[in-house]
């Protein structure tokens, strides 16, 4: 059966590493360059996210959300090159168009700490089964409500994806173009948004029937079918990162 989810199976340590070690990344990742706000430190904390996803061997999957992330911050190197408040330092000038130095310098702080962000975050998705990380919140105490939302967003990409190739194989199998020029792709596009929409809440309501006859919202304590998985290297790996975040903290307060 084809998976739902953005996980993809690989054979390294950072598999390994268990999903709240993980999350615990996402914040250092997120914390430490608004700490020590420097383009050297952010530039730093993409490099680690970086070369973690090499190590999983999964940086091929993060290249189509690489680019639409990179698409979105150009407008934002334009716009902080050309107009920050502050810009003095004329860089480069086209007529009456001038980038100014720390308008790109700010940009690019902007850029490295998105990309970043979105690292770390590809990190989770793409080495951590869904289940995986639900199980580790549930088993912290978290409620198995929230668990079931946090399992839909992980599916609903990779599910809607699938159902759109679905639907577009039996358009075609029908004679209708999906391929060519923008325009007849725009044309084969419209027609998927109804039936990818309404087969997104029939599965909805599928899976909370399912879900209520299954005795989701019974109050009985429950049970777990997998044992709980134990990781070696985790407390090390949170000792460090909260090592290295104290040591922010002291650094950014007396120096």
């Amino acid at each position: 059966m084809k998976s739902i989810s953005l996980f993809v199976e690989r054979e390294s340590f950072v598999h390994g590493i268990d999903p709240i070690t993980k999350l615990y990344y996402i914040l250092f990742a997120i914390i430490i360059p608004i700490i020590l706000p420097s383009f050297t430190i952010s530039a730093i904390c993409l490099g680690t996210s970086i070369i973690l996803l090499i190590f999983a061997k999964v940086m091929r999957k993060t290249l189509p959300v690489y680019s639409f992330v990179f698409f979105v911050l150009i407008t934002v190197v334009i716009i902080q090159g050309l107009f920050k408040p502050g810009n003095e330092t004329v860089l480069l000038q086209l007529g009456p168009v001038a980038m100014y130095k720390e308008g790109l310098q700010f940009a690019l702080t902007i850029v490295f700490r998105v990309t970043n962000i979105v690292s770390a975050f590809m990190i989770l998705v793409l080495t951590t089964k869904p289940s995986d990380l639900v199980e580790a919140l549930v088993r912290k105490g978290m409620s198995p409500r929230i668990g079931y939302v946090i399992v839909s967003v992980f599916q609903i990409i990779p599910e809607m994806m699938t159902t759109m190739s679905t639907i577009m194989d039996a358009q075609r199998s029908r004679g209708m173009e999906t391929e060519g020029k923008l325009l007849v792709r725009i044309k084969a596009f419209i027609p998927l948004l109804g039936p990818v929409v309404l087969g997104s809440l029939i599965n909805t309501k599928e899976r909370a029937m399912a879900l209520e006859v299954r005795g989701f919202n019974s109050r009985n304590p429950k049970t777990y079918l997998n044992e709980e998985k134990t990781y070696p290297n985790s407390r090390f790996i949170q000792a460090v990162m909260l090592v290295l975040t104290v040591c922010a903290v002291a650094w950014r307060m007396f120096l």
